[in-house]
């Protein structure tokens, strides 16, 4: 087996046209196939490669972390996690992935489809794009691949063989770990902001028991809490779509974690485009009508995703948890019933958590979001960098307050408005 080495384009055509599945994809003939970097992310190289047939994305793990350099080392092997959550999330959720047509586990590549003419959503919210599939195909993709890998689908085997299988992936759990959990709450090397505008605000959150204790306590429970298989990653980075179409890409912080960080990741980055709406608006009011869109999409991604996992557990009731042999009553069934309104409940609160912990991390942490970034002016971004903390220390330290979506529409509307 040929020793790792990072690819470029003047060796990708050759390494590929190796591959049967992907030479005859991509038409054969090396000749004229079109290979271009595209990576802008914090991690991996991706290129995409046209054929006269069609085209494939090539991406590679790096051995380091590629926003900060060799100085951050990183395990190869966290392309395997990422390969190996792809086949199972494509199971329980079809069409909503990227088909993989190759896997070369020494090179720590993944050779999958190219979704054209997808964009990645974070780009779209910025230029005000509407996507009226995007909610209902989210929501199937979380409650689908959330619900089936956990214990009320399947068995306690079933369970700790995957949490075995992914519990290795340490290095990047570790990131998400510091990065979101610990670092934006005291002095670190990394962290950075928007200053002098958010000195302020920077330094009263290392100030704030509260909100650390809040903090901390999610750290805990993403440390410990083996629901489900997560994505791990789930931002609007991470989605790529059309006005008809959605895939779910770069699952490579999967493990077996708690259910509601995905389902906050996405809530979290929708309401971070919401507050930076008010830095790409040509004047002042010219988005309302997309604020408005967006603050749905939040209460149509939350009811969605709930009622499908409602849905999805009271038709396949097989898991080893709440077996369904233990309910054969009409008081019995009442029982469950109230128990799945309070563990969607605990769902609710530990979404709004995680959303909070995502934003916080995304505007005083490491790695920011081109939403906001994207606001020249960094007075102007720093106003909706500071809105955008408010909402989200209050969904960190009050989610038990909300009565549900709505509320929270509301309290980020009148932040908004402030």
């Amino acid at each position: 087996m040929p020793a790792y080495a990072p690819v470029d384009g003047s060796r990708l055509a050759g390494a590929l046209a190796e591959i049967p599945a992907v030479r005859d994809r991509l038409g054969g003939d090396v000749v004229g196939w079109r290979i271009r970097e595209v990576g802008d992310g914090n991690l991996n190289l991706v290129f995409i490669v046209e054929g006269r047939a069609s085209g494939v994305v090539v991406k590679q793990a790096l051995p380091y972390v590629r926003l900060v350099g060799e100085s951050w080392p990183l395990p190869l092997e966290r392309s395997w996690f990422e390969y190996s959550a792809l086949v199972e999330q494509a199971r329980h959720a079809p069409g909503l992935t990227p088909a993989v047509f190759h896997f070369d586990r020494g090179q720590a590549m993944i050779v999958m489809e190219y979704l054209s003419p997808h964009v990645i959503m974070r780009k779209g919210l910025i230029r005000g794009v509407e996507y009226p599939r995007f909610a209902a195909a989210i929501a199937e993709f979380l409650a689908a691949t959330l619900f089936k890998t956990s214990v009320l689908a399947g068995t306690a085997a079933e369970h700790k063989a995957r949490v075995e299988l992914f519990a290795p992936n340490v290095a990047l759990c570790k990131i998400t770990e510091d990065l979101i959990f610990t670092d934006p709450y005291r002095e670190a090397l990394l962290n950075r902001w928007t200053s002098p505008y958010l000195d302020a605000q920077k330094r009263a959150f290392e100030r704030d028991s509260a909100l650390k204790i809040a903090a901390q306590q999610r750290k805990y429970q993403f440390m410990t809490s083996a629901q489900a298989l997560i994505h791990g990653d789930l931002h609007t980075g991470s989605i790529m779509l059309t006005r008809e179409d959605m895939r779910v890409i770069d699952p490579e912080f999967a493990f077996v974690g708690p259910i509601g960080f995905d389902v906050g990741a996405v809530i979290g980055n929708l309401f971070l485009a919401f507050f930076a709406q008010e830095g790409h608006e040509p004047e002042p009011g010219a988005r309302d009508a997309y604020r408005i869109w967006i603050l749905a999409q939040v209460a149509d991604v939350w009811s969605g995703f709930h009622d499908r996992f409602l849905e999805l557990w009271r038709a396949a009731p097989q898991g080893d948890a709440y077996p369904v042999s233990l309910f054969a009553s009409d008081e019995d069934r009442a029982a469950l019933e109230k128990e799945r309104a309070r563990f969607m409940r605990a769902l609710f609160e530990d979404t709004l958590g995680f959303a909070g912990a995502k934003m916080i991390r995304r505007i005083l942490g490491l790695a920011h979001v081109e939403d906001l970034e994207a606001i020249a002016d960094p007075e102007r971004r720093a106003r909706c960098e500071a809105k955008a903390l408010r909402l989200a220390r209050e969904l960190m330290v009050g989610a038990r307050g909300f009565s549900g979506p709505a509320d929270v529409i509301s309290a980020a509307r009148t932040i908004g408005r402030a």
